[in-house]
């Protein structure tokens, strides 16, 4: 009987574990703590066990109050988990329209910052040390300095795009913990999108990628579905590939980009990310135009499905900065 080209395809990529890159890619002490969720972000409902977990902080929510007299916990606590700073006034409109915005983001987000609300009627001193002229104003905290954010109510799309550098700027300073509510309660544990895992174990990546595209759309700030989705395109890219004829063909012609960007792939599937992205920034400085875009955009990529607390990552993406700038 004869089978069908879909169903070809996808046994024959059964054989691409794409589930193991991130630990295949750290040192081994490192690779057993890696799984599938991305690097920084806390489990859901970590709950109790959480708190041990050296990454973990324990906090009373993820939305809170806080004065002058408790403003010391708050510069603890960015040490380990960004801290976004909501300074408000009960006579404001603009902090009505904004606060709720701020409040529903911070939790989309899962642990990975906190909201701490400042009513600077109540607390002048506070309003005076962030030199705050008019509200509502957002600012950050990490690693006790302050970040500033923006000035007035902004939509949400805009907020989640400020948060997402925000994070990035944590990450790049060594701040990817995240945050337990205490007294929260244990879920079941197992990946976000059972679904979507499924078809990438099997080799569909077409089903993989819409089902992770979809998650998207409803929650932007979804690590899990941005580390599924990079995992599916690259899986989609190896499609019928051999891995050591990827990187030979790059090998002997070093100025390919489409094959450079092939091989990348092929190493970081192998396990060999540093050399993975050595290849493709060292032809970033080369380039120009379409061909050094689409090599950033490929790194970026790579990124994505390593994880920023990758040591290749964080060396790459200095690297990135350099031969960009």
């Amino acid at each position: 009987m004869s089978m069908d080209p879909s169903q070809e395809n996808t046994q024959q990529n059964q054989g691409l574990d794409l589930s193991a890159v991130r630990s295949k890619n750290l040192p081994p002490e490192q690779a057993g703590n890696a799984g599938q969720a991305p690097a920084g972000a806390g489990p859901a409902g970590a709950g109790a066990a959480g708190a041990q977990d050296p990454n973990a902080v324990a906090v009373p929510s993820l939305v809170f109050d806080v004065d002058e007299a408790g403003f010391n916990s708050v510069v603890a606590i960015s040490d380990r988990v960004p801290v976004v700073i909501d300074l408000w006034a009960e006579w404001c409109e603009p902090c009505k329209q904004l606060s709720p915005v701020l409040e529903r983001v911070t939790e989309a987000y899962g642990g990975r910052l906190v909201l701490a609300k400042v009513d600077v009627d109540a607390n002048p001193r506070l309003q005076q040390a962030f030199g705050v002229q008019s509200i509502p104003t957002v600012v950050a905290i990490v690693k006790g300095q302050p970040v500033p954010l923006f000035q007035s109510a902004l939509p949400e799309p805009q907020v989640r795009a400020y948060f997402d550098e925000l994070l990035k700027l944590a990450s790049e300073n060594g701040v990817t913990g995240y945050a337990v509510a205490d007294g929260a309660e244990p879920e079941p544990s197992g990946p976000a999108h059972p679904e979507a895992e499924e078809a990438l174990a099997k080799g569909d990546f077409d089903t993989a990628e819409n089902l992770f595209k979809a998650a998207l759309a409803s929650s932007p700030a979804d690590e899990e579905a941005k580390f599924g989705l990079a995992r599916a395109g690259l899986g989609r890219r190896l499609i019928d590939k051999e891995p050591a004829e990827l990187i030979a063909a790059a090998d002997a012609d070093p100025t390919d980009v489409e094959a450079a960007k092939a091989a990348a792939d092929a190493e970081v599937v192998g396990g060999n990310a540093s050399c993975a992205f050595t290849r493709l920034i060292s032809l970033i400085r080369t380039t120009a135009g379409e061909e050094k875009e689409s090599l950033r955009l490929r790194v970026l990529e790579l990124f994505e499905v390593l994880g920023a607390d990758d040591p290749a990552v964080t060396k790459a993406r200095t690297a990135l900065m350099r031969a960009l700038f």
